[in-house]
C-alpha cells in the first residue's frame, strides 16, 4: 500500500506556513508535494442571487373587454331609444299620459343612479376592509408604529357607525397613547373592538347552523334542502359583513362569495369539515342520530364552516390577539341541540 492509500492523520498548522497554499474551487493546478491546500468556502453573500424575470405584458387589444363594453353600450342605447320613443308616443296619446310616463323614467333613472351609488360603495367598503386586514397583518410582521396608528384611526372611523362599540372605542383612544409598539397597538385594538363583534359573529354562525341543521332534518325534499342551504349561506355572509363594518350590494355579496369559497380552497376547510364530521359521527353519535337527523347535523356543519371563512374574509382585522373561532367548538353546540331535541 503506497502513501497515497492511507489516510491523512489530523494535523494543525499555522495560515502563515509557507508549506500552507490557498487555492480558489476553481483552480485545477497540481502542488507540490508535502503542501496543504486550502479551498476556503464561497461567501454566501458574494453568491449571485437569481432575478426573477418579469413576464412580458400582453400586447394587443382587450377584446374580452371591448367586446362586454359595446354590448352593455348598445343595450344602453336601444333601452334609452325605446323609453324616448314610449315617451313620444304617450305625448302623442295624451299629454297627461305623457307626463306621467316621463315622471315615471324620471323615477327610474334616480332610482338606477342610488342602486349604483350604493354598489359602488359597498365595493369600496369591502376593499378598505380588505386592506386594513393585509396592512394589519404586515404591521403584526414589522412593528410600524405609525402605520398602526394609521389603521386604529381608520378603525375607528368605520366603529363610529356601530353604537355597540362606543365604550371599546373610548377604551381604545384612552389608551392608545401608552402604546409604543406597533403590533401591541394592533393587538391592544383588536381586544377592544373585535372581541364584542366576535362573540356575536358566533353567535350568528351558530343559529344559521342550528337553522339549517333543523330545516334540512324536516325538509321532505333535497331541492328544498339545497335551496334554503344557499340563502341561509348568503344571508349569513352578509349580516358577517354588516357586522365588521361592511356594506355590500348584490355585487359585494358575489365578491364576499367568491372570497370565502377561494378561502375555503386554500385552507383547505371542507376537507377539515369532512374529516371532523367522520370523527364526531364515528363515536357512537350516528348510532343516536336519525339518518335525518345526521344528514342535518352535516349540513349544519358545512354551513357554520362557512360562516367561519367568512369571518376571516370580512374582519377588518387578523386573529393575533383573540382566539379564533373553531369548527369543533359550534359542533358540539350543534350536537348537544341535537341531542337534547332527540
Amino acid at each position: 500500500m503506497n502513501d497515497r492509500s492511507q489516510p491523512r492523520r489530523p494535523a494543525t498548522f499555522r495560515l502563515d506556513d509557507p508549506g500552507v497554499v490557498v487555492t480558489e474551487a476553481d483552480e485545477t493546478g497540481r502542488i507540490s508535494r508535502g503542501t496543504i491546500q486550502i479551498t476556503p468556502e464561497p461567501d454566501p453573500s458574494t453568491l449571485p442571487v437569481p432575478i426573477e424575470t418579469a413576464l412580458p405584458a400582453r400586447r394587443g387589444l382587450p377584446w374580452g373587454a371591448l367586446f362586454w363594453s359595446g354590448v352593455a353600450g348598445l343595450t344602453l342605447l336601444g333601452v334609452g331609444l325605446g323609453v324616448v320613443h314610449l315617451i313620444g308616443d304617450l305625448f302623442a296619446r295624451s299629454e297627461s299620459l305623457g307626463i306621467i310616463g316621463l315622471a315615471l323614467a324620471f323615477v327610474t333613472a334616480l332610482a338606477l343612479a342610488v342602486v349604483i351609488g350604493r354598489e359602488a360603495f359597498g365595493l369600496a367598503r369591502l376593499v378598505t376592509i380588505e386592506k386594513l386586514h393585509q396592512r394589519a397583518t404586515a404591521v403584526l410582521a414589522s412593528d410600524d408604529r405609525n402605520e398602526s396608528r394609521a389603521i386604529v384611526q381608520e378603525l375607528l372611523k368605520i366603529a363610529h357607525q356601530n353604537p355597540q362599540l362606543a365604550r371599546a372605542r373610548a377604551a381604545l383612544e384612552s389608551h392608545a397613547g401608552e402604546i409604543i409598539d406597533g403590533a401591541d397597538m394592533i393587538r391592544l385594538a383588536e381586544r377592544e373592538l373585535m372581541s364584542p363583534l366576535d362573540a356575536e359573529a358566533r353567535r350568528l354562525v351558530s343559529s344559521a347552523a342550528q337553522r339549517v341543521s333543523i330545516v334540512t332534518a324536516v325538509s321532505p325534499r333535497a331541492l328544498i334542502d339545497v335551496l334554503f342551504v344557499f340563502v341561509a349561506s348568503l344571508r349569513l355572509i352578509r349580516q358577517l359583513a354588516r357586522l365588521y363594518g361592511g356594506r355590500p350590494g348584490a355585487l359585494g355579496v358575489i365578491r364576499l362569495i367568491r372570497h370565502v369559497i377561494a378561502h375555503l380552497a386554500i385552507t383547505g376547510g371542507m376537507a377539515a369539515s369532512d374529516s371532523l364530521v367522520q370523527q364526531m359521527l364515528g363515536h357512537g353519535i350516528a348510532a343516536k342520530l336519525s339518518q335525518r337527523l345526521g344528514e342535518g347535523v352535516l349540513n349544519g356543519l358545512l354551513t357554520a364552516r362557512l360562516g367561519l371563512a367568512a369571518i376571516d374574509v370580512t374582519r377588518p382585522l387578523p386573529f393575533a390577539a383573540l382566539p379564533q373561532p373553531k369548527l369543533s367548538d359550534l359542533a358540539t353546540d350543534l350536537l348537544r341541540k341535537k341531542e337534547h331535541e332527540e
